[in-house]
């Protein structure tokens, strides 16, 4: 039996979390009741009697449960922005090459960064994006992924926007990560935007394939992708689409992660596309499939595929 506590469990991505666990019966479920769950000592001694810990909380916060565990049994899977880049810690996307069974210390990927390294990181590995290319990214996801303000800001009526852009000073705290774990010499561009949906993601990055060096084919790009992602339940890259249009809905309420590699007819223009869910494979559902490893579960026990 495995001992889980979700240390922010009442949130959007816990919420999310609980759901994919409830019922397993391998699973037991620390849950502290309301007037505990803030508590710091009734959350330090959550914290050490688990076996698995999924913090789901701000930054800060998600430092100072750390720093409360006092075991060197406790494992730890951080779904904050708070280690992604750290030391000692293990960057939860295992289908890229992060040895997550075997780590005492996981940090959960972004959303964002999820859809741009699954297309990217392959790409700079086999030597189609030369780790100097200045890329770009452009992506918009549901409401849900701003947390309970923004959900509320959209439901409540506060707003009557369709879309929006944001982070337009750059600043975004999700880049370091996509630098950091693609390969890349410099910081993407990175351009992030919401839509009125609840959930769903699209991530897409443009290549100007004309004037990178070696031209780098679509077809070349399409099988290094395929070759990263061979033999995942969850990961998979789409060659025929047929339809007309990508939907931000394309993978909204699965676990999946769908990479596809269009072209224009002169293939001087490449546009490399995932879709999946922000509180799916880009939150709760990436948090589970990282617990499942490193509990020796099957990988996609809870999972919606």
């Amino acid at each position: 039996m495995t001992r889980v506590f979700i240390d922010g469990g009442h949130g959007t991505t816990g919420l999310e979390i609980a759901e994919r666990l409830a019922g397993r019966p391998e699973l037991e479920m620390i849950v502290l009741d309301d007037a505990r769950r803030k508590e710091t000592s009734a959350r330090r001694d959550a914290l050490n009697a688990a076996d698995v810990v999924i913090l789901c909380l701000p930054d800060d916060a998600a430092r100072e449960a750390v720093a409360l565990i006092d075991n060197d049994t406790t494992r730890v899977i951080d779904a904050s922005t708070a280690h992604r880049t750290a030391d000692g810690w293990t960057y939860g996307f295992p289908e890229i090459g992060f040895d997550v069974a075997s780590s005492t210390r996981v940090s959960n990927p972004g959303c964002y960064p999820t859809g741009f390294l699954a297309l990217v990181k392959p790409l700079v590995a086999a030597g189609l994006i030369p780790a100097d290319w200045p890329v770009t990214v452009n992506a918009v996801s549901g409401y849900s992924g701003g947390g309970k303000a923004m959900i509320a800001e959209f439901e409540t009526g506060d707003t009557d926007t369709a879309w929006r852009a944001y982070a337009l000073g750059m600043g975004h705290k999700h880049v370091p990560e996509m630098q950091k774990h693609s390969g890349l010499a410099h910081p993407p561009l990175f351009a992030p935007s919401v839509a009125r949906t609840h959930r769903g993601m699209i991530v897409e990055v443009p290549l100007l394939a004309s004037a990178m060096p070696g031209k780098p084919s679509a077809a070349s790009m399409r099988d290094a992708i395929e070759a990263q992602f061979e033999g995942s339940k969850i990961v998979r890259l789409i060659r025929d689409f047929e339809e007309g249009a990508l939907h931000i809905e394309q993978c909204a309420d699965t676990d999946r992660l769908e990479l596809f590699v269009f072209e224009s007819k002169d293939a001087s223009h490449i546009r490399l596309v995932a879709a999946l869910d922000n509180l799916g494979k880009g939150a709760g559902g990436a948090a589970v499939q990282n617990l499942n490893l490193m509990g020796g579960f099957d990988e996609t026990a809870g999972l919606r595929l």
